[in-house]
């Protein structure tokens, strides 16, 4: 009866109810272990939603696969919001640094389709556009254009082989 089991969770936050206790249930693991695993990998994100892995085999054995949270829930973490614009082309609810936004395309990395750091930072403009946040003042649509003409260099060069 081995299986594998995804959910969505809150960061450092999960409990034996819903989503993961109906799934658990019938599988022989301890839940509570499980649980508590997944708290504590998850920890780092409190209270964003995480996306987990729980595979297990017919011995209660499991292991647990920690993902990324969706980039919206990184930029609004990180920005301090709740909800984007309803309006995010003319509304802005909140702006982040071009140091936060490299942050974030670290976090993401391998999720993210861009093959080096500068290309990252530009696809999660993309998601600062749909969410009406600006980038150190300016609007996020024109980010990928400060980018490719050099502004942000010195912060999204790639960082040299130690």
């Amino acid at each position: 009866m081995a299986g594998t089991i995804e959910a969505l969770v809150p960061g450092g936050e999960a409990d034996p109810g819903p989503p993961l206790g109906p799934e658990l249930g019938p599988t022989p693991v301890n839940v509570q272990e499980v649980v508590a695993e997944i708290n504590d990998q998850t920890e780092a994100f409190d209270g964003m939603e995480v996306p987990v892995t729980v595979e297990y085999d017919d011995e209660g054995d499991f292991t647990i696969s920690v993902g990324v949270p969706p980039t919206a829930a990184l930029i609004k973490d990180t920005a301090g919001f709740e909800t984007g614009s309803g309006e995010p082309q003319k509304d802005f609810v909140a702006d982040i640094s071009v140091e936060d936004v490299r942050q974030i395309a670290e976090q993401k990395g391998p999720d993210l389709l861009a093959y080096d750091t500068k290309n990252a930072a530009k696809e999660v403009a993309g998601t600062c556009v749909t969410l009406g946040v600006t980038i150190d003042g300016e609007d996020a649509r024109t980010f990928g254009e400060r980018v490719d003409d050099g502004q942000y260099d010195d912060v999204l060069a790639e960082e040299a082989a130690a």
